[in-house]
């Protein structure tokens, strides 16, 4: 796995684009070479937080983000929460599920490019749940933030399961 370096120099655009893919990158950085039993490993009690796991919520979130929310794709749920197991993304997560759960994150992400591509940074929508109005850039900014909140948590995570620490 390797990890595209953001340009240093670029337009706005070019710019969003380039940090999102090189979180999303690093988040699969941080689980390749690991088994199925590895990345569902937990981080302690009574947490349910584990490699797996946020590979899974972050499929859910470029979802919603972007098809559900900016793209305004009819019919479309996450697909690992539901009413009934709002944090299934996490607490579902089974070894054996682990390369359905990789390609459906990485199927998220060409479909979340795809939702974005040709909209203005500043086309906007609701939001569903507050009514707040947002732009596609507060989006982009929102997700860098995620990915890179997330990504500190699977630097901890990986350091404990293998010691294996770095970028």
């Amino acid at each position: 796995m390797t990890r595209p370096d953001p340009p240093t120099v670029s337009g706005e655009r070019a710019a969003l684009d380039a940090w999102l893919d090189f979180h999303r990158s690093t988040l699969l950085y941080k689980c390749q070479g690991l088994t199925g039993d590895q990345l569902a490993q937990r981080a302690v009690p009574p947490s349910s937080l584990s490699l797996l796991g946020l590979v899974r919520h972050m499929a859910d979130v470029e979802r919603v983000w972007f098809r559900v929310r900016v793209a305004a794709e009819p019919g479309l749920r996450p697909r690992h929460w539901t009413d009934e197991f709002p944090d299934g993304d996490f607490d579902l997560a089974e070894p054996s599920g682990a390369a359905a759960d990789f390609a459906a994150f990485r199927q998220e992400c060409d479909l979340a490019r795809a939702a974005a591509a040709g909209r203005p940074l500043d086309g906007t929508f609701v939001h569903e749940r507050d009514g707040s109005t947002i732009d596609l850039r507060w989006v982009y900014l929102h997700m860098i933030e995620e990915y890179a909140r997330h990504n500190g948590h699977a630097d901890l995570l990986r350091e404990r399961i293998d010691g294996v620490t770095g970028d």
